[in-house]
């Protein structure tokens, strides 16, 4: 038998990530009611906050279910005793990052605030040593007469550090990810083919969050949707496209209006997001994390300064475009670096494969139960004459169980159901 070790310490950490009323949790079930997300078989946060009292570390750390909230807040809204199960499980989402990080970062950005705006900081600050070591700010390079950006910084050294800086995120998310994999695996072996086939999962999640429209607040679903599709269209736009975009002069181009589109989608979710956590109005919005605040401001200051750059080349005024161009890289530079792989940007990659494995383990576990029963009739059924199905199918393996052959007695244990020993008689006679 599998010895539970419980962590005091694991709870004490918890606090300083966002929970500190679960211990209010008396178990009444409600939050798992009324979840619009929650399965009937296995349902959550209310196995999570008992865990969470037996300060049970390991199952918690496993455990998919703390990325299938998308935290609509009815569980902390009905909850009699104010155990605040939406928080919660938010707390141990961040707690759960830190986790699955190997490099240790994560777990001092959470946990300490002066951590991460030192983080912003010192890499806002090298990215503008970076733009005075190339002499950007030299007479010659900052041309005030018109607007040249690529005489200012020339594109192809932003676009050469855009790859090299996403493919370093890119490697620390991804080991954190695969990290993460193993620990919610927790030693099963699911065979390829379950992988495969479960991909529609993982893409459905990945690209429309589809879970979270389940949730009887869709409206927050499409203001998320608006600002993934921003995500997207900026990345790419930068990744791919970014000599049509960074140009000298007053152009406007029509790869622009998806610059604008993006730029804009993201300027008003994070604005909205800033205003809602302000008022707590909103259940999911009551309780604030120092880290929620920062992702915001640092996503919002993004997003206004690239139109501002982008307002000012318009304009044709060089040297609050250049300025501003600098700034928006101090702040761009270090959002990504700090809340990609580390923070809570890394959301966008842990939840759908959280949904993904658990999907996968799932499956297997079918497969498993399936191939057993495929067996057990062979070896018990036929020899003791009571009529079990002769064609060994999952479907014939499920009747046989469901009329007495496991499940209700039988040869395997126990008295056989009443059904059963009808047929069973009906097949003798």
């Amino acid at each position: 038998m599998a010895s539970i070790k419980p962590s005091l310490e694991f709870k004490r950490d918890l606090v300083e990530f966002g929970a500190n009323t679960f211990n209010q949790c008396f178990q009444c079930a409600t939050c798992s009611t009324v979840c619009p997300l929650s399965p009937e078989k296995d349902p959550f946060p209310r196995k999570e906050m008992l865990w969470l009292q037996w300060g049970l570390k390991d199952r918690l750390i496993r455990d998919p279910d703390i990325w299938l909230c998308h935290y609509c807040g009815q569980c902390s809204q009905h909850c009699p005793r104010g155990a605040n199960p939406g928080e919660t499980m938010m707390a141990l989402r961040r707690c759960a990052i830190t986790r699955y990080d190997w490099t240790g970062i994560s777990r001092r950005l959470y946990r300490s605030v002066w951590w991460e705006v030192g983080a912003v900081v010192a890499v806002g600050l090298l990215v503008v040593a970076l733009f005075a070591l190339s002499g950007a700010f030299t007479p010659a390079r900052m041309v005030t007469t018109r607007v040249a950006m690529g005489t200012f910084i020339p594109v192809h050294w932003v676009h050469i550090s855009d790859w090299v800086l996403a493919s370093l995120l890119t490697f620390f998310l991804l080991t954190n990810s695969l990290h993460m994999a193993r620990l919610m695996l927790d030693g099963s072996k699911p065979p390829w083919s379950v992988y495969v086939r479960q991909l529609k999962v993982l893409l459905a999640q990945a690209l429309v969050q589809a879970k979270w429209r389940n949730c009887e607040k869709p409206n927050r679903w499409r203001k998320h949707f608006i600002l993934v599709t921003g995500y997207v269209t900026m990345f790419v736009l930068v990744m791919f496209f970014l000599p049509w975009l960074q140009v000298n002069g007053p152009r406007f181009t029509l790869l622009s209006w998806l610059g604008y589109y993006a730029a804009f989608a993201i300027l008003y979710y994070s604005g909205d997001a800033m205003i809602s956590r302000w008022r707590k109005r909103e259940e999911m919005h009551r309780f604030s994390h120092a880290s929620d605040w920062m992702f915001l401001i640092l996503l919002f200051l993004t997003a206004l300064t690239g139109i501002l750059v982008n307002a000012f080349r318009l304009l044709d005024l060089a040297l609050p475009a250049y300025l501003t161009y600098v700034i928006h890289l101090a702040i761009a530079v270090p959002m990504l670096v700090v809340e990609v792989p580390f923070m809570k940007w890394a959301h966008l990659a842990y939840r759908p494969l959280a949904i993904y494995l658990k999907a996968v383990k799932e499956q297997t576990r079918e497969l498993e139960g399936a191939g057993r029963l495929r067996a057990l009739p062979m070896a018990t059924g036929i020899s003791a004459g009571i009529g079990a199905p002769a064609v060994y199918s999952p479907r014939s393996a499920r009747w046989w169980i469901r009329f007495g052959g496991l499940a209700g007695g039988g040869p395997s244990g126990g008295a056989p159901s009443r059904r059963f020993q009808d047929e069973s008689h009906a097949n003798q006679r």
